[in-house]
């Protein structure tokens, strides 16, 4: 990450390296969104040379899977659908992404990087030889194509087909995670700098089953695929075996397919959002987050502390 990261910076003029670099403590590197805007910092992807875009999306492959880096393509891709039924083409524009690059790439000192744009808001922390990569949203608009020829592209189906199907089996056991048949419009973290836990509502992981507790370990698994192993391997086993009995599964409206829903499961320091309520329950969005180690805050502390 720090070599793809230097390679693509020596790439740029003066003028796209001012509009990509920033210092690392800077109040924009928390600065996060996931909505259409104009005045987004960084260096611009459709202002990029084509080689100069090539390594931007290697440095993008650094921080995510190849799942990860498909979810994350297809959705830009959506930008120009929604420019085909009428959007405002700079808008609607599927190189309206930014880059920024936080500090100098380095194996020593912190830096970051965010890639962001419409539905996309990627954020990377590297201290050492360790990735941060909170908060990670994800956002579809259409959540499913149901028309065109890529009807039936569905970037985060299986996530919500996953948390469905859980969600349907605890309910027909008696076990229902649904809180309240009317779900929440939007993520209830929003674009909070500092993510807030919830309230433990639905049902708690103590009270699941082996089987059930695995399927929910399942859909963490799958929100975290889309990063690369290595950077979520950590946060990863300390769920799987620290906290596997701290979890709670809430979900809000319907359990039918096509239905407004939103769900949520949450651990002792992480909090997955998922909500499908817009645009006639097609439109969604998902976010990761780390309730003490966002942009890498705690880590950075430690690090702080000791070198200094």
């Amino acid at each position: 990450m720090t070599n793809a990261a230097s390679v693509f910076l020596k790439t740029l003029d003066e003028t796209q390296s001012k509009s990509a670099k920033f210092e690392f403590k800077t109040e924009e590197r928390e600065n996060w969104h996931f909505i259409p805007m104009d005045n987004r910092k960084g260096v611009r992807f459709s202002t990029l040379k084509p080689h100069q875009q090539h390594l931007a999306l290697g440095l993008l492959g650094t921080g995510l899977s190849q799942k990860g880096l498909l979810t994350a393509t297809q959705i830009m891709t959506l930008e120009q659908v929604l420019a085909d039924r009428g959007g405002d083409p700079e808008v609607r524009n599927t190189e309206k992404y930014y880059f920024a690059i936080f500090g100098e790439p380095s194996h020593e000192k912190p830096w970051g990087w965010r890639f962001e744009g419409h539905h996309l808001s990627l954020n990377f922390s590297v201290i050492g030889n360790r990735v941060i990569g909170v908060p990670a949203f994800f956002g579809t608009n259409p959540a499913e194509l149901k028309k065109g020829p890529l009807k039936g592209l569905r970037p985060l189906g299986e996530v919500e087909d996953a948390a469905r199907a859980l969600a349907s089996s605890l309910h027909a056991k008696g076990k229902s995670p649904v809180f309240t048949e009317k779900p929440p419009k939007e993520i209830l973290t929003a674009q909070d700098r500092n993510a807030k836990a919830q309230e433990n509502l639905g049902i708690l992981s103590r009270k699941l089953a082996g089987d059930e507790v695995t399927a929910l370990l399942s859909i963490i698994d799958l929100v975290a695929s889309f990063q690369r192993n290595d950077i979520s391997a950590d946060a990863l086993k300390k769920i799987h075996t620290m906290q596997r009995k701290k979890l709670s599964f809430a979900w809000a409206g319907t359990l039918e397919r096509h239905g407004a829903h939103y769900f949520r499961i949450q651990g002792p320091d992480f909090l997955i959002e998922y909500a499908n309520t817009q645009n006639d329950a097609n439109h969604a969005h998902l976010v990761w987050r780390d309730l003490k180690n966002d942009f890498a805050r705690d880590l950075l502390k430690a690090h702080f502390s000791e070198k200094h």
